[in-house]
């Protein structure tokens, strides 16, 4: 089942995203994961984006392979940089409907 990861963040020092866009897509794209989205075009149509925010929307093919990307030793060093140098969320979230409801 796919999993999608969610990250919004507002960058408060810029110094890590160079080395963290670089190389982190590769890490992203070697361990499966897609990139669906990478923008600061955020429109909120309900409630309201942070100022500055930027939003990362990932594809992995299940929950495994995105925490063991996340909690792997190769992007610990990124990981740890995002954290210092920005303020945000990163989520996962499975790809079900929990009603059942929808036809696609």
């Amino acid at each position: 089942m796919s999993v999608y990861c969610v990250v919004q963040f507002t960058v408060t020092d810029p110094s890590w995203l160079a080395s963290y866009g670089e190389n982190v897509t590769k890490m992203v794209e070697a361990q499966g994961g897609k990139y669906l989205a990478r923008t600061s075009e955020i429109e909120a149509i309900e409630g309201s984006a942070a100022d500055g925010s930027l939003v990362v929307l990932l594809e992995w093919n299940s929950k495994d392979d995105a925490v063991a990307f996340y909690e792997s030793e190769e992007y610990a060093p990124f990981k740890e940089a995002r954290i210092a140098g920005s303020d945000g969320n990163f989520l996962l979230i499975t790809g079900k409907d929990d009603l059942g409801l929808a036809t696609n």
